[in-house]
Order: structure tokens, then C-alpha cells, then sequence
């Protein structure tokens, strides 16, 4: 079953943030813990990690201003 990535609130004050980068490219195979993309907040880039290990699939571009949330793409 696929595990889907969405945009984390790592602030308490954090309603949206920016998927400035995909660090794994569409379709290529990722660890659990990896790390996949970098993500803008109002205070810091952070890198965030693959939850699972699998086939990675964008379903965002890099660049958009997401709300927390939002659904950005899955590992199946």
C-alpha cells in the first residue's frame, strides 16, 4: 500500500511552507529515512526524510507554497 508525503507542520504557528527541492528524482527508488526534499519554512530550509522505503512519485513541482497537509506525492 502506498505511503503518501505531505507537507509537515514543523512549527506550531506553521500553516504553510514552500517544496523548494526534490532531492530524489520522479521514479527513482528511496530508503526509509532518506532524505527526499527540502522544505521552506517562515524560519528555515529543512530536508525531510522518506517515511518508507520504495518507488518515489512526485505530484508537485518544486517551487509551490503548500499548505501543511497538502499531499506532494507517495511512495509506493
Amino acid at each position: 500500500m502506498p505511503t503518501s508525503l505531505t507537507i509537515p507542520k514543523l512549527e506550531m504557528s506553521m500553516t504553510e511552507g514552500t517544496l523548494t527541492e526534490w532531492l530524489v528524482a520522479d521514479g527513482a527508488q528511496v530508503k526509509e529515512g532518506e532524505p527526499i526534499y527540502s522544505l521552506e519554512t517562515g524560519k528555515s530550509v529543512q530536508e525531510i526524510a522518506a517515511p518508507a522505503s520504495g518507488k518515489l512519485v512526485q505530484k508537485v513541482p518544486a517551487g509551490d507554497v503548500l499548505d501543511v497537509g497538502t499531499v506532494i506525492g507517495e511512495i509506493a
